[in-house]
């Protein structure tokens, strides 16, 4: 049976911030995003397998790739998108730093990299238009995530977040969210953390509306997309 809550896996939340609370939005927003995500997943199926087959075709691989990343309340659970890198992906990634060490450094600082050797072409089309996390529809009606969100982050980024972890805890991980909609990559970190902060404690079901609307033209702008 899988556990309740994972938060007793970050020791820097104190005690008091550990007590599990119903995720952000309670009935109504998860109502919406149930029938948000069935209905996406029916109006872009031909998308999808129109990306699917141009996948496939690049270089004959795997069409889908999940990423274990932390959910609400700490448990973890695998991200899906249309994979857009190759398959030995770590391989490539650690002989790029080694003979980049600036490279290492951005992706210090920042868990992405401007120009990632590991992206194919296709790939890089995919990401510059978000079509990659199209799948993560998928994870919205599993009850993983939710249309709008914080970004989900990997484990080793929830330290950063320090007590604000608190906040992205009490939330579903977004398909979009404030930081897509504010210049994505071109955000600093800590502005990400102040961002996934903000929306929890200042949550409405018009301002996910909002967000969700202006997610189309920041997409179809792909400024910071990369």
């Amino acid at each position: 049976m899988k556990p309740a809550t994972k938060l007793a896996s970050f020791p820097f939340l104190r005690p008091s911030e550990k007590t599990e609370k119903l995720p952000v939005g309670g009935v109504l927003k998860r109502s919406f995003d149930l029938l948000g995500a069935a209905f996406g997943l029916v109006l872009l199926s031909p998308l999808f397998l129109l990306i699917a087959l141009l996948v496939k075709f690049s270089d004959g691989g795997r069409i889908f790739y999940g990423h274990r990343r932390v959910g609400r309340d700490g448990n973890p659970f695998y991200c899906l998108k249309f994979r857009t890198m190759v398959e030995d992906g770590d391989a490539v990634l650690a002989a790029h730093f080694a003979a980049n060490p600036e490279a290492r450094a951005e992706w210090i600082a920042t868990r992405k990299l401007q120009k990632d050797p590991r992206v194919t072409r296709v790939g890089a089309v995919l990401r510059k238009l978000s079509l990659d996390e199209l799948p993560q529809l998928v994870n919205v009606l599993r009850g993983e995530m939710s249309l709008v969100g914080p970004r989900p982050v990997v484990t080793d980024e929830i330290e950063r977040y320090g007590p604000a972890a608190v906040y992205y805890f009490r939330s579903r991980p977004g398909l979009t969210g404030v930081w897509q909609i504010s210049g994505r990559n071109d955000v600093s970190y800590d502005d990400r953390i102040a961002f996934d902060r903000h929306y929890v404690e200042n949550w409405s079901f018009q301002k996910d509306i909002v967000i969700i609307l202006k997610t189309i033209p920041a997409v179809c702008a792909s400024r910071g997309s990369y």
